[in-house]
C-alpha cells in the first residue's frame, strides 16, 4: 500500500491576493519536501482557476517541488484535461518528469468545477466529448514521439514530432468520482483508476470498482490498479483533531465548492456521520485512520490512499502534524496489516 498526499492549495476565507497565494504556495512546496522525507510515495497537485485556490498551473508547481525532493512521486490532482491542450500537458509534464528523474505521472480527470471551460472558450455541453477526445489525444501522444490525429475540438497532427520526451514511461490514471462510465473507460483503456471520495460511504463504491476490474480483464488488461483519494486529518488525539479540523471543513463547504458561498452545508451531527468508522471523512487519530484505510482496502483492495490535506486552509502546523502521523503511525501499520 502506497500512502500519499495532494493539495489544492486552499485560501482560508478573507485570505486572498498574491500575498495570501504566495504564503500558500510556500507551504505547499515544504509540505512536498516534508512527505519526501518523511518517505510517502507521491505528492499530487490539484487545479482550479478562481480566486480561493492558490494553483491553477499544477505543473509550474510540480516543477518547483521537483527540486527540493529526491524521491516522491509528482502528480497533478488532477489535470482538468477537457479544458486543456493534450500536447501541451504533455510537454509541461515530460519536463517535470526531467527536472525531478523520472518521478512525474498525470491524473486525467474531467473536474467537478467548471469554472476553467468558460475561461478557455469551450461549450459545457462537450463535457464529455472534449474529455474522451483529449484523452485518446494524450494516449497517443504519450505511447508515439511522432504523431498523427484528427478530431473535433482540436487542430488536427500530421506527423507532428512532440517533445520533450519523459525519461521513462509517463503513467496516465482515470480519475472518478464514482460513474460508471468512468470505471468503464478506464478498464477497457487499462489505465489505473483514482477514486475520490469526498462524502459518500465507501461501501458505495465496491460495484464502482468491481465494475472496473471486471472491464479491465475483460479488455485484457489485468485486474488494473485502484488509488483512492479522500479528505484528511490526523491528529494524536482523534477527539482534538476532529474538532480543530470541523471549522475548516465547514469553510470549505462554505466557500470552496463549485458554488462560492452558499451557506453553512455541514454541522456537527453531519461531520460525526461522516467520521465515523465506515464514513468517508479520514480524519482521527493514527489508530483510528488505520482502521479506515484497512476498512477501504478489504472493500477495494486498493493499491494506493492518497490524503487530501490542507483543506479550508489550515493552518501549516495541522498539515505537517497530518503528515508526520501517516509518516510515521499510519503507513508502517497499514503495511505490517496487508504484509
Amino acid at each position: 500500500m502506497e500512502i500519499g498526499l495532494y493539495t489544492f492549495g486552499d485560501l482560508a476565507p478573507g485570505r486572498r491576493g498574491p500575498e495570501a497565494a504566495r504564503r500558500r504556495l510556500d507551504e505547499v512546496v515544504a509540505a512536498a519536501k516534508l512527505a519526501d522525507e518523511a518517505g510517502l510515495a507521491v505528492f499530487g497537485v490539484g487545479e482550479h482557476h478562481r480566486a480561493d485556490y492558490a494553483i491553477s498551473a499544477p505543473a509550474v508547481v510540480l516543477g518547483a517541488i521537483a527540486a527540493v525532493t529526491r524521491s516522491i512521486r509528482l502528480s497533478s490532482a488532477v489535470t482538468i484535461l477537457s479544458s486543456d491542450d493534450p500536447v501541451r500537458v504533455f510537454e509541461a509534464f515530460s519536463t517535470v518528469d526531467l527536472l525531478s528523474g523520472g518521478r512525474a505521472e498525470i491524473m486525467a480527470g474531467r473536474g467537478a468545477f467548471v469554472e476553467s471551460f468558460p475561461l478557455f472558450g469551450l461549450a459545457l455541453e462537450d463535457y464529455e466529448e472534449l474529455f474522451e477526445e483529449k484523452l485518446e489525444l494524450l494516449l497517443k501522444i504519450v505511447a508515439e514521439e511522432r504523431v498523427s490525429w484528427r478530431g473535433r475540438h482540436r487542430p488536427a497532427l500530421a506527423d507532428r514530432e512532440i517533445a520533450p520526451r519523459p525519461i521513462g514511461d509517463l503513467p496516465v490514471w482515470i480519475a472518478a468520482g464514482g460513474t460508471p462510465a468512468s470505471a468503464v473507460r478506464a478498464g477497457r483503456l487499462g489505465l489505473p483508476l483514482n477514486l475520490a471520495d469526498i462524502g459518500v460511504e465507501p461501501l458505495r463504491f465496491k460495484p464502482f470498482i468491481d465494475l472496473y476490474r471486471q472491464t479491465s480483464e475483460a479488455a485484457g488488461h489485468g485486474p488494473g490498479r485502484v488509488a483512492l483519494s479522500a479528505h484528511c486529518a490526523v491528529g494524536r488525539d482523534g477527539a482534538a483533531i476532529r474538532a480543530a479540523f470541523l471549522p475548516h471543513y465547514a469553510d470549505y463547504f462554505r466557500h470552496n465548492l463549485p458554488q462560492r458561498d452558499a451557506g453553512p452545508t455541514i454541522g456537527e451531527a453531519e461531520f460525526a456521520r461522516l467520521s465515523r468508522p465506515e464514513g468517508a471523512l479520514f480524519v482521527g487519530s493514527p489508530a483510528e485512520i488505520v482502521d479506515k484505510i484497512l476498512y477501504g482496502h478489504a472493500l477495494f483492495g486498493h493499491e494506493r490512499f492518497t490524503a487530501q490535506i490542507d483543506i479550508g486552509g489550515q493552518p501549516f502546523a495541522m498539515v505537517a502534524e497530518t503528515i508526520e502521523r501517516l509518516a510515521v503511525d499510519v503507513l508502517p501499520e497499514v503495511r505490517k496489516a496487508l504484509a
